[in-house]
């Protein structure tokens, strides 16, 4: 491919083609009299990059992440880097009507409300008629509660709740990735042929992770369950 059709085909332009040149995030082309011509492993490189600037990260650090890969497949790295950036679950961030939440919630969806919802990372707003869910499964379960009587300011501190207790759970999960599979791959020098290995290790890690945490939970919400009945029961009974 010429300078212009690689640009096409990976959404760019050819003037950033050659920036991310001069930058050293792209290797140089193979020259055929006074052409550039471009290959399968820019297109892979460049896409990288793409998903790397999504990922919040700046040109430079990409650049610094494509040095220490260099001599393995940027295919595999790319690979390994789409895979750290799938969710861990198939649920996906649903767009409803604001009218639709208005109309659940009536007056209790404050504009208070609304800008803490956002901030726990229940639902964001993208314009004046719509909303983003990221959770419809907590929606749901936020809309389960009202008909229980809950309000909406009270099923927000159950959020607010599971996910200050939940992001240690994370932490914990992501160290012991770092420490036992991450560090031994990067003092092993990355071999090419460990790439796949990592990257299996992370797939099985997604359900180990989602699954421990949901049995202990149910471990937990047993006990605490059974603890409030037989203490509901011992004061009724003192009646």
């Amino acid at each position: 491919m010429t300078i212009d059709e690689l640009a096409q085909r990976v959404g760019m332009t050819a003037r950033n083609v050659r920036a991310h040149q001069s930058r050293g995030l792209l290797p140089a082309p193979k020259i055929r009299g006074r052409t550039g011509y471009y290959g399968p492993e820019h297109v892979a490189r460049l896409e990288l990059v793409r998903d790397l600037q999504s990922e919040g990260f700046n040109l430079e650090s990409i650049r610094r992440v494509l040095e220490r890969t260099a001599g393995t497949s940027v295919t595999d790295v790319l690979d390994f880097t789409r895979a750290v950036a799938e969710p861990f679950s198939d649920e996906r961030p649903e767009l409803i009507d604001v009218g639709e939440l208005r109309a659940r919630w009536g007056d209790q969806l404050t504009p208070k409300l609304a800008a803490r919802a956002a901030e726990l990372g229940f639902a964001k707003p993208i314009d004046d008629r719509h909303a983003e869910v990221l959770s419809p499964r907590l929606r749901r379960a936020s809309e389960q509660l009202a008909e229980l009587g809950v309000p909406l300011s009270t099923a927000l501190d159950l959020i607010e709740k599971l996910r200050k207790h939940t992001e240690p759970v994370a932490d914990a999960y992501v160290d012991l990735f770092v420490k036992h599979v991450w560090e031994p791959f990067q003092k092993a020098g990355e071999p090419e042929e460990r790439w796949g290995e990592v990257r299996e290790a992370l797939d099985r890690l997604r359900p180990l992770a989602v699954e421990s945490l949901a049995a202990m939970f149910a471990i937990v919400m047993t006990e605490t369950v059974e603890k409030a009945l037989e203490r509901e029961l011992l004061r009724a009974s003192r009646g």
